[in-house]
């Protein structure tokens, strides 16, 4: 069995620098305007657009995890979504919604309706 420490430091230390070294690389994001913000990544929110990529779906990931983890030990759909509604609190339709654009293709014209 694999031991908690390596090389002398313990998991807990080791999580705390890894922590640390994350906050000290972004710090600069927390003294940082929101135009600052948007001009510094203004690349990678129109790529993701494009991609048809909303930025509030990064809230959601865990919610598709949770899905695809269900669906794999042989759930059904309706019965995952339901779970997942009430577990997320957002609307049955929502969830619909989420899984099918996280499954949908990247680029081309996929799901640009108007919003």
């Amino acid at each position: 069995m694999p031991s908690d420490r390596s090389c002398g430091i313990s998991f807990s230390v080791r999580h705390a620098l890894l922590i640390s070294e994350t906050v000290q690389r972004y710090k600069y994001f927390l003294d940082m305007t929101v135009i600052e913000v948007l001009k510094f990544n203004r690349e990678l929110i129109k790529n993701l657009r494009r991609a048809g990529i909303r930025l509030e779906d990064a809230d959601y990931v865990e919610l598709y995890n949770d899905y695809a983890n269900m669906r794999s030990k042989g759930e059904k759909v309706s019965y995952i979504v339901v779970v997942l509604a009430q577990r997320y609190h957002v609307c049955e339709r929502k969830v619909y919604d989420l899984i099918k654009r996280f499954r949908a293709e990247c680029g081309g014209n996929a799901h640009r309706g108007g919003k």
